[in-house]
């Protein structure tokens, strides 16, 4: 308090400088005529308030208005207590870096190992896509409850129709959660992420399979073809949603259709329940089940949704992809958010501190 009891009385003599001068005249006494004329009175000029008398916030004659002298006190004091939290803004700040990187770093090794097992199983791509939008599909809007929660992990979920032949995708996750939780630093990795970043993985794994095609099986050739023309930086805003929490039961039954048996109204109803329209539908087609030529075939017979499809069609036949691709990554992300709180601190660690006293120098 002291500090800024002195920078206040130290911005005093600037407050001077913005009393109004009055019009010399030659009647006021010599003090008022020298500070009009522009010369230094003899004595420090004083602060004088309105009175009692005056309308409130107007000033006497050669005085400062109220609120330009409270004005002053507050950003003195403002600036006082910003320039004092310096300190503590720079340690939160570099808190807030260290948790990044942990989490940055983490998630780069999860990708690692994600990516390895699919490009040595690469025929459970269909069923990660599926089983990914399934755990999704929960998600009631009216109540809020269900999303991508994890809990299709559970065998009484993972057992029901609409889950059929999605066993093998959650084996395969369970051996890769094994090897990230044995080098995770800030606790296992929650289900609910790892499903839906095996989803991203698959979905990379099939633009880059498209790029080597289009290179002739090139695979050199093929993986520089998808850095220069794919939608890779698209992925930020869902890279950023990591530390969705696991449900502690199975979720409701009933929610989720059968995709390779729902009628095209079914399909379009459970998209329109959790938010989404025609085109979303039309994108996620190849989540829709073990076969996309046959989804497609069936969504292209609705007015609504065959234009989309067919937009779709012809974006995948060209080499960026960039509009099938860019409207899959959005809409993926926003669909693997429905119910979760985020928690942005997941998976981050304390620092170990270095005690300098123990430094063999």
């Amino acid at each position: 308090m002291e500090a800024m009891r002195v920078s206040f009385l130290s911005t005093t003599p600037s407050l001077v400088s913005l009393a109004p001068l009055p019009v010399p005249d030659p009647s006021l006494n010599p003090i008022s005529t020298s500070i009009a004329a522009g010369r230094s009175p003899s004595r420090p000029g004083a602060i004088r308030c309105s009175s009692k008398t005056q309308s409130v916030g107007v000033s006497s004659q050669h005085g400062f208005h109220r609120r330009d002298v409270l004005k002053c006190i507050g950003a003195t004091l403002g600036l006082e207590l910003l320039a004092s939290s310096g300190s503590w803004v720079e340690m939160a700040s570099a808190a807030d870096l260290i948790q990044l990187r942990q989490r940055s770093e983490f998630l780069s090794s999860i990708k690692d190992t994600l990516f390895t097992a699919i490009k040595g199983n690469p025929d459970i791509v269909p069923s990660l896509l599926t089983l990914a939008l399934n755990d999704i599909m929960t998600y009631d809007k009216a109540t809020k409850s269900g999303g991508p929660n994890g809990s299709i992990r559970f065998s009484s979920e993972l057992s029901r129709p609409e889950n059929k032949g999605l066993s093998a995708a959650v084996s395969l996750l369970d051996e890769a959660k094994k090897e990230i939780d044995s080098y995770s630093k800030g606790g296992p990795i929650s289900y609910s992420d790892l499903i839906q970043y095996a989803a991203q993985s698959a979905v990379k794994s099939t633009f880059l399979a498209a790029a080597i095609r289009k290179c002739g099986g090139n695979e050199e050739k093929g993986r520089t073809l998808y850095a220069a023309y794919g939608s890779n930086g698209q992925w930020g805003l869902f890279d950023r949603q990591f530390g969705r929490s696991d449900a502690e039961e199975p979720d409701p039954e009933g929610r989720v259709p059968l995709w390779e048996k729902a009628s095209l109204q079914e399909m379009k109803d459970k998209f329109k329940g959790v938010g989404f329209g025609p085109r979303q539908l039309a994108v996620m087609s190849a989540f829709l089940g073990p076969d996309q030529n046959a989804t497609e075939a069936l969504l292209v017979t609705d007015p609504d949704v065959s234009p989309w499809v067919q937009k779709y069609q012809r974006s995948r036949e060209t080499v960026s992809q960039t509009d099938y691709e860019v409207d899959l990554i959005t809409t993926l992300t926003k669909l693997s958010c429905l119910g979760q709180q985020i928690n942005y601190e997941a998976y981050t660690y304390p620092v170990r501190k270095i005690e300098l006293s123990k430094l063999k120098l």
